[in-house]
């Protein structure tokens, strides 16, 4: 049994019996030496339930436990907090501090592990660069949230040339870099233990940018909420073996490095995804879990059958997508190849988890969103503000404990009686399954009717040879407007031939004006599609 420190300070002293009944399914609540359990009790309520307290608290229950896997090796969890302390007084040397901020812009590998920690032992808050900015948007962002210093992997660094950067220090290396790297600076200084900061740091997330420069969402530590949230409708257990093919610097991917800390699971990391690469790497490791963005699983399903056959994924239990919707069949499609493994998590980095889909949603409605997870509400809500009956379309909002504290930039989402919006519309069907039916900002009136891309898009994802599709809404001399589709497509097929199939199986209002043939759709480091870069004109 825990002991009561332990059980209160992992809990909360408001635990109810549904948190413990969770955990325990978990194997979190587990046996444990009551002296490593009160030092490790100690060491949350000294240093916070972030990756500070976390991997701190980790290393004391199971120092020997493997926590990272990369392409330089393994380390263990006690490797894992020696490394920070050491990388926290090279850090504070060059000026990180409470008050402070490191900016991260690191593939997936151990350095983002290991300045993640040390950032918030120092009591610094993290803020986490999207891999796939342009040159504008770095510099919009460095200018405006100043960190302190910024740690780059070694090919980023001709990018942060155009911004003010001040100090760097260099994370993956393939060369004689020049200045400090995490490395030199780890070893450089002593790991024996920290003083606990004074403050806790926050995490802070940037938004896609899909729709303009991104903005700051911080977060302060979420406790054991965000932890519970997730594990009432997705199976994750102790001691796993888990793939973390999601970006770190994304919402999802490091929604599971912070599981990490909990769960004792051991993150197999690679830089840069590959389809099958994925597939090897997950067979390899003997991985029981995978996380990818629903980019990744349209990526994998479009290699060759003869390559899906050869891998055995029977080990994993747990494929945890979320990032955006999962488009036309691919749920199934997945499914029918790896067994009935695939959970859909709907939220966003504002408002985190909505809503999750299982294995028996996706199957009975592969589009579907899923139901809100323990301690969430969601609600559609009207013109009016008024919470709408299931099957009418209206705006989502949210309330649950996790949601974020308004833009480091200033600005924050509309709130109605204490629920947040996630600037998406969508519908619950009769089995109490969420619906998203696209941004509230992408309907378009077409010949008096209201239209919703993804409709259109997931009908056209149907097709047999299309592969991606993205539509948006453009100017049309009878109806206002319609949609035009953009499709990447893996065979002979015209365009008269999928506006037909549209046809076929939507009303004709929603047929697409025009549809335009494309190598590749623009996306973000996070998959989604960037439709302000597709031609409207």
């Amino acid at each position: 049994m825990l002991s009561d420190l332990f059980q209160k300070t992992l809990a909360g002293a408001a635990a109810t019996g549904t948190t413990l009944k969770v955990l325990g399914e978990a194997g979190v609540i587990r046996p444990h030496h009551p002296v490593a359990l009160a030092r490790a009790a100690k060491t949350l309520k000294d240093w916070g339930t972030g990756p500070a307290g976390g991997f701190a608290a980790a290393a004391l229950l199971d120092p020997r436990r493997t926590a990272v896997v990369d392409e330089l090796g393994s380390l263990t969890f006690d490797e894992m907090h020696r490394r920070s302390n050491a990388l926290a007084r090279g850090l504070a040397d060059l000026g990180v501090g409470e008050g402070g901020s490191v900016a991260l812009m690191c593939r997936n590998h151990r350095g983002f592990v290991d300045a993640s920690i040390a950032t918030a032992k120092l009591g610094a808050d993290i803020l986490y660069l999207n891999t796939a900015f342009a040159g504008p948007q770095l510099v919009d962002v460095l200018e405006r949230e100043k960190p302190t210093v910024v740690v780059h992997d070694e090919e980023f660094t001709q990018l942060l040339a155009k911004a003010d950067v001040g100090t760097s220090v260099l994370a993956w290396t393939d060369g004689e870099p020049e200045g400090p790297t995490l490395e030199s600076l780890i070893a450089d200084n002593p790991d024996d233990d920290v003083e606990p900061a004074g403050t806790h740091g926050r995490i802070v997330i940037l938004t896609s940018g899909t729709t303009g420069t991104p903005k700051g969402a911080p977060r302060s530590e979420a406790g054991i909420d965000a932890a519970v949230s997730l594990l009432s409708r997705m199976p994750l257990r102790y001691g796993w073996r888990t793939h973390i093919a999601a970006p770190l610097f994304h919402t999802w991917g490091f929604a599971h490095l912070a599981l990490s800390m909990l769960l004792g699971s051991t993150i197999v990391l690679r830089r840069k995804f590959d389809p099958e690469g994925c597939l090897e790497v997950t067979q390899q490791e003997k991985c029981d879990s995978l996380v990818v963005i629903p980019v990744m699983l349209q990526r994998i399903m479009a290699l060759p059958e003869k390559t899906l056959k050869s891998y055995d994924l029977s080990r994993v239990k747990v494929v945890a997508s979320s990032g955006s919707a999962l488009p036309g069949d691919l749920a199934t499609d997945w499914m029918d190849h790896f067994g009935d493994n695939l959970y859909n998590i709907y939220g966003s980095t504002e408002v985190a988890y909505a809503s999750i889909a299982n294995p028996v949603d996706l199957r009975e409605a592969p589009s579907a969103a899923g139901k809100p997870p323990y301690a969430t509400v969601v609600k559609i809500l009207g013109p009016d503000g008024k919470e709408l009956p299931p099957g009418e379309t209206g705006r989502i909002f949210v309330g649950n404990g996790l949601l974020f504290e308004g833009y480091t930039g200033g600005g924050h989402k509309e709130i109605v009686d204490g629920l947040m919006s996630t600037g998406d519309v969508g519908r619950f069907d009769e089995n109490g399954r969420l619906h998203v039916e696209g941004r509230d900002d992408e309907m378009i009136v077409s010949g008096g009717e209201n239209v919703f891309p993804k409709e259109v898009e997931d009908t056209l994802m149907r097709h047999d040879a299309v592969v991606e599709v993205a539509a948006v809404g453009v100017d049309d001399p009878d109806f206002g407007k319609r949609l035009r589709a953009f499709v990447v497509v893996n065979g002979d097929v015209t365009e008269d031939e999928l506006k037909a199939h549209v046809k076929d199986n939507l009303a004709r209002y929603k047929v697409p004006r025009d549809i335009v043939f494309l190598d590749e759709l623009p996306r973000n480091a996070t998959g989604k599609v960037l439709k302000r870069d597709l031609d409207t004109e």
